[in-house]
């Protein structure tokens, strides 16, 4: 442990993330890929929580443009996060690593529903736990999730790992030539800024618990064990 910054953390996967080049969809190849660095960085001894999205399912957006209430779409959404965490836990306990999938919305056939204590002891016993479901209301995205999760289960950081893009830009760099990387910012950057990061609930609820967050490139092996271990890579979005 004597080698690693963070000790224990929470892991904000996006749907995207587990969808590859796919863009939509479960990409089991893909989701093998992140499992095995989960599993190098578990090795470690590194206590790990995940939040993940349901973006590669459903967006709010074909909720809007079909019509629908914004409440309904929204819990269509819990729902394509499930299915990503159990692919995950698959995926994670298919190579020897201990996982528990809670859910904020019961459904005790095939996760546990959330319970902090009880999620805190599964991180004590070296057991992943993947949250699945956001927070179980609507209007509330899971970055905030994550945030949230974050605070209850005295995580030392949010590692925000995103599909192609090495950490934090002034502009989306797929479409501005002259967008500037930032190498650290504090939450209340993100805020005045109106950078695209993390929603503004889940910016003010990580500022106001002092928790760091660390975006960082998914796609380049080895990076989740970097981040852990302290290494500059991304961007660091500090807590206070």
């Amino acid at each position: 442990m004597s080698e690693v910054k963070y000790k224990r953390v929470i892991m904000k996967l996006s749907g995207e993330a587990l969808a590859g080049e796919k863009g939509t969809g479960i990409n089991p190849p893909v989701i093998q890929k992140v499992a095995e660095e989960l599993r190098d960085v578990h090795d470690l001894g590194v206590q790990i929580a995940i939040v993940v999205g349901g973006g590669n399912m459903w967006r709010g957006e074909t909720g809007e443009e079909l019509g629908m209430e914004r409440v309904q779409a929204d819990y269509i959404g819990m729902l394509g996060t499930v299915m990503n965490a159990l692919a995950l836990q698959d995926s994670l306990e298919s190579l020897g690593v201990p996982t528990r999938v809670q859910t904020s919305i019961e459904m005790r056939q095939i996760a546990e529903p959330y319970i902090r204590r009880k999620a805190v002891r599964h991180l004590e016993k070296n057991r992943i736990v993947i949250f699945a479901a956001g927070t179980g209301s609507p209007y509330f995205s899971t970055d905030t999730t994550s945030a949230l999760r974050a605070a209850e289960i005295g995580a030392e950081a949010i590692l925000m790992a995103k599909n192609g893009v090495d950490g934090i830009y002034s502009a989306d760099p797929n479409v501005d030539p002259n967008a500037v990387k930032f190498e650290s910012l504090t939450h209340m950057d993100i805020i005045d800024k109106g950078l695209h990061v993390m929603d503004t609930t889940a910016s003010s609820l990580s500022m106001e618990n002092d928790i760091p967050l660390v975006v960082f490139n998914l796609n380049q092996p080895g990076n989740i064990k970097k981040v852990v271990a302290g290494e500059n890579i991304g961007t660091t979005v500090r807590g206070e």
